[in-house]
This record gives C-alpha cells, structure tokens and sequence, in this order.
C-alpha cells in the first residue's frame, strides 16, 4: 500500500473513515504512519530489536481489537500510550517485578486515560520524531522507511535502491543512530 498516497489525509479522517465504513484499510494506512514511532518507545524499554520488532506486530493486533470497542480522538498519544504500557507490562512479566517508579507510572496509567497535559507532550515528541526523519539524508530517510515502516529485507531495499547490501546496512544503521541525536537534540533544546 502507498502511504504517500494518503499522505494528505489527517489522523482524524482516517479515524473516522475507519469508524464509519469498518474498512481495515483506513486502519492499515494509520497504523503504518506510527511503525517507526512504535518501534522506537519498544526499543528505549526492551533494549532488544527482534523482541521490540515482535512487540510492534503485537501493539498492532493489540490497537485494532481495542479501536473496535473504543471511539479514539488522538490516535497518536493513544497508540504511543498503548505501546508504552505493552512495554512496561513486557518488562513486569520479564522481571517479576517492576522497580517502584516504573511500577507506580504503570498503575497510573494501566486503567485510565492519559490526562491531556500527557497527550500534548506525546504529540510534540511524535512530531519531533517526524522533524527529525525529514532531516536525514535522502539515502538514510529512504532506506530507513523501506526497513521499518515498509518491513522491506536488505535485499529487496538492495534491488529497489540500487544501493549494494554493506550501503544498505550502514543507511539504515547510520539513519537510525541519527535520528536518535536529533530527537534528543531537540528535546534537550525544547527543555532549556
């Protein structure tokens, strides 16, 4: 599916289009513009891609049940609280036991909404982690969206691209390592 192809349909249409005709198309196009959102709050609490990758299908499976029974206005703190959760509850069944502060955000959050000061600072740092793609080079901002957000392997980025497999590698990795400066860049100048 082209994403570009929907690119000027906001969250909210594709929400409501989904509510309205149940098509799991509308679903599918939303869901893949937060792939690499999802995989990155996996990968800052699991410390482990193939088990954050695995995560994101689950996040997944887990948004498209809950979206069913609830009526969802900001998809994009919801979907980045769902993944948050998935992933301190990952963490708790992993270890036994959570360390206090993380037990005591978990119960805070497990059964209740997220207070709208909550959902602001999600959409800002959603919108940095966009800012931040657009400011990659072509090579790494191409190679990193066939990788993550369009599932491709190295062979087929390899064949689409025509980049050999070593480039394909270092794009994705070099993307991926630089988009984290930028997001904590940005961060760290939104906080002084």
């Amino acid at each position: 599916m082209k994403v570009e192809k929907y690119s000027h349909i906001t969250d909210q249409e594709l929400l409501q289009n989904y509510y309205s005709s149940e098509d799991s198309k509308w679903l599918g196009i939303l869901l893949e513009r937060y792939t690499l959102l999802l995989l990155g709050v996996c990968m800052k609490y699991l410390k482990n891609e193939e088990e954050a990758k695995d995560s994101v299908q689950q996040i997944f499976l887990k948004a498209i049940t809950e979206l069913k029974k609830y009526k969802v206005e900001y998809f994009k703190s919801w979907i980045y609280m769902v993944a948050k959760n998935y992933c301190l509850m990952k963490l708790r069944d992993r270890q036994g036991k959570l360390p206090a502060e993380l037990n005591e955000k978990l119960t805070a959050t497990a059964d209740s909404q997220p207070d709208t000061s909550t959902l602001w600072q999600n959409d800002k740092t959603l919108d940095l982690m966009n800012e931040s793609m657009k400011e990659l080079n072509h090579e790494q901002r191409q190679c990193v969206t066939l990788f993550y957000l369009q599932k491709k392997s190295y062979h087929e980025i390899s064949d689409q691209t025509g980049y050999n497999l070593l480039q394909v590698k270092s794009y994705i990795q070099n993307g991926k390592r630089n988009l984290k400066i930028l997001i904590e860049r940005k961060l760290k100048d939104k906080a002084s």
